[in-house]
């Protein structure tokens, strides 16, 4: 089991965000993914959303990152740690210049780039930048096409009903190939499919954890499906989160300071077929104690969810 970070204050979400992380500076924001890769956590994560609508604010709040420029700083703070977005809006943005954006961190930080894509849920977003909500799956599709050709072929062209080009040139690629790891948000059937077309990791944020067995045989069953590996990320905040970031009321989803408790999980995790989490802080004063929440998680628990040590059990 790899243990990761999402990082604070990059969006602020009721049911999940801490008082304390709405005062951090993107450079504080950066000292955490620093500590996080000097002690060896995985990857390290931030949301992405343009605006919320007014009257979603009190769930949702209004401050969060354009998921590609965050990274880029956070890139320049750190030299191991794996650079991810959780997730990206993808029908929202022209594939061209997505590809783009996504390439140019890929390249720039020695190929640590994951891009978590999504088709997007809040039709706000979509009516004022102008795309229509009805066609987010099909958009991702052909986007994702497209942004394949751009990253892998040296003389990209692609036609389609949304984007088409040819006759141009387009680097640096990606250092990662043949692709930028592509990961899926969503739980939905064509979510699935997806996955099992494009996917190299899965993201079930909204996903019961003991359904997930049944999801990824649902996906291996897909016509699309080539065997390989799949990343699965899934923590337990997540499960705070209902329907439009509702707040529930999930005890697995408050954090915990006891080391076993939190190793069982993780292995019961490990079990469904998760190989990635976030070990969510408890209710904690500020910055400085979340600094030590890494340091405890990295000496107390990291140790006992490697993949050989869980396997063992």
């Amino acid at each position: 089991m790899k243990l990761s970070v999402i990082l604070p204050n990059c969006m602020e979400v009721a049911a999940i965000t801490q008082p304390w992380e709405k005062s951090m500076s993107g450079r504080e924001i950066a000292s955490v993914a620093r500590l996080a890769d000097d002690l060896g956590f995985q990857s390290a994560f931030v949301s992405e959303h343009f605006f919320f609508p007014r009257a979603h604010v009190a769930l949702s709040g209004e401050h969060a990152l354009h998921a590609t420029t965050a990274l880029g700083f956070i890139a320049g703070a750190t030299d191991r740690i794996r650079l991810g977005s959780l997730i990206t809006i993808l029908p929202l943005q022209h594939p061209v210049v997505a590809a783009k954006s996504w390439a140019t961190l890929d390249w720039m930080s020695g190929g640590r780039a994951i891009a978590g894509i999504g088709v997007g849920w809040l039709r706000d977003e979509f009516d004022v930048i102008g795309v229509p909500f009805t066609q987010r799956g099909r958009r991702t599709d052909e986007y994702l096409e497209a942004i394949g050709e751009l990253w892998s072929s040296e003389d990209p062209s692609y036609a389609g009903d949304f984007v088409s080009f040819r006759d141009i040139a387009f680097a640096p690629k990606p250092i990662q190939q043949p692709r930028i790891p592509l990961w899926f948000g969503g739980d939905s059937r064509p979510a699935l499919r997806r996955v099992a077309r494009f996917g190299d990791g899965w993201c079930p944020m909204m996903t019961p954890p003991e359904k997930i067995p049944h999801r990824l045989a649902h996906i291996a069953s897909q016509p699309e499906w080539v065997e390989r590996p799949l990343d699965v990320f899934f923590t337990d905040a997540w499960t705070n989160i209902g329907e439009a970031h509702a707040v529930l009321d999930n005890p697995l989803a408050r954090g915990s300071t006891n080391a076993q408790q939190i190793i069982d999980r993780c292995g019961y995790l490990a079990e469904l077929g998760v190989t990635e989490t976030w070990i969510a802080p408890p209710p904690l004063s500020g910055l400085e104690a979340y600094l030590d929440h890494l340091r405890w998680v990295a000496a107390e628990i990291m140790p006992a969810c490697s993949d050989g040590a869980l396997a063992a059990r």
